[in-house]
């Protein structure tokens, strides 16, 4: 398990310094280092404008015009051998010109290749669906409008799918509060009990990775477990735990927590 850290006060600062920051770039290669590629790019721009193109860890990125996205799929499914819409959604670039970017993953696994469909749009400005090309693009679609609020003409069922449909904001744009906004903090409180209920309950805290080994009510943390409702002093013994019966399982190791790691790599 990773080490917990304790995140005081965080409905009144954000985690990250800056959330505008930008990653760097990894290096770009010309197209015509890859003969599959090359030949799939002139395949493209034989009847589609192509802004830019480029490849970048050993996937090739082409950009082009956001009225033209059907056609290129289309084209990447009849002709080029890109059956597979693997992922698609946005960038949030409001912040620097008003605009999102829109990306769709494509696959081939006969040329085991992949290619990444890019263009920009403006604030407001809807995209075409391609769920009649990619039945893939029927979720992706709607979770892109629920995060980003960018509508996709032509989709059967143009509705949220993660948050409620009566939610207001959305929740992937850099603006968005961290921890939500007030409509978020009272969201479940004046849905379920209604407003005047709200200096009863209090607003939600929606700070999900927050542990609070006091609380006895919501949370237990490992060596301090105690029973639902116990008065908590700060003064409990540290109690060590055993995670399996006294037999184990076959071909199980027995988990305890003095043979527990914390890992402080996150990409090991």
């Amino acid at each position: 398990m990773r080490a917990y850290t304790p995140k005081d006060d965080v409905q009144a600062k954000a985690y990250y310094t800056d959330r505008y920051y930008v990653a760097p770039q990894v290096p770009k290669q010309d197209v015509e280092s890859d003969a599959v590629f090359a030949a799939d790019l002139e395949a493209i721009k034989a009847k589609f404008e192509v802004k830019e193109a480029f490849i970048q860890v050993e996937q090739m990125v082409v950009y082009i015009n956001a009225g033209d996205i059907y056609g290129v799929l289309e084209l990447m499914r009849d002709e080029l051998e890109y059956t597979q819409l693997s992922e698609l959604s946005a960038i949030d670039w409001l912040a620097k010109d008003n605009t999102f970017e829109i990306f769709y993953q494509m696959l081939s696994m006969n040329k085991r290749k992949r290619i990444r469909i890019k263009f920009f749009i403006n604030k407001g400005q809807a995209v075409d669906s391609v769920e009649k090309l990619f039945r893939s693009a029927d979720w992706s679609e709607r979770e892109m409008f629920d995060m980003f609020g960018i509508e996709a003409n032509g989709h059967p069922f143009m509705k949220r799918i993660l948050m409620p449909y009566d939610w207001q904001g959305y929740p992937l744009l850099k603006t968005y509060p961290l921890e939500g906004d007030e409509f978020a903090a009272w969201y479940e409180v004046d849905k379920i009990y209604g407003k005047e209920a709200r200096e009863a309950i209090g607003p939600e805290i929606r700070d999900t990775a927050r542990v609070d080994r006091y609380d006895s009510e919501r949370f237990a943390r490992l060596g301090h477990e105690v029973p639902k409702g116990t008065e908590i002093t700060g003064d409990e013994p540290k109690i060590v735990q055993s995670y399996q019966e006294e037999e184990g399982v076959f071909l199980i190791k027995k988990i305890d927590r003095e043979n527990s790691v914390i890992v402080d790599d996150p990409q090991r």
